[in-house]
């Protein structure tokens, strides 16, 4: 892998509990295997991050989710991966929003009771990483585990993973 590959993390909002251990997780993942990794989330999902990781053991570079989208517009930021957490249609909309403007390879992790339902909104080109996750962030770990093996890792084409 190269070293120099970046990788954006999109917080939604931080109403359900599985995306902040997830996002941690991610992050450190990525950080491990040399990717550069950026935490972007609204004012309230980025304090709730600094809480969960006062000393920036697992995420080192947070930004404004309005920040990072003027950025990516005007050009002066842009990454090789994106994953964009959503579990309502908010968190659609971002990852819709970055999927339009940024160069980044995109994955829509989709996590809620009713997760599939929430996929079938996703309608711009993304990978969707799909688990009916709210309280237990296992199941959608598992499948970003296969991901990182599989492709982000490896750079191998992926297939949806919808947990049944």
């Amino acid at each position: 892998m190269d070293k120099n590959k970046s990788a954006l993390l999109v917080m939604g909002c931080p109403e359900v509990p599985v995306q902040m251990s997830i996002v941690l997780y991610l992050s450190n993942k990525l950080t491990k295997a040399g990717y550069d990794v950026a935490v972007a989330g609204t004012d309230a999902a980025l304090k709730l991050l600094k809480v969960s990781d006062p000393d920036g053991h697992y995420v080192r570079k947070t930004i404004d989710v309005d920040q990072c989208i003027a950025d990516i517009v005007e050009k002066k930021i842009d990454f090789d991966y994106c994953f964009a957490f959503m579990h309502s249609d908010a968190g659609v909309t971002y990852a819709a929003t970055m999927s339009a403007i940024s160069g980044a390879k995109m994955y829509a992790l989709i996590f809620r009771k009713n997760a599939e339902s929430l996929a079938n909104a996703v309608e711009f080109p993304a990978e969707k990483i799909v688990a009916k996750a709210v309280h237990n962030p296992v199941p959608l770990k598992n499948k970003i585990d296969r991901v990182m093996k599989d492709q982000v890792i490896n750079d191998q084409p992926m297939k949806e993973q919808v947990m049944r």
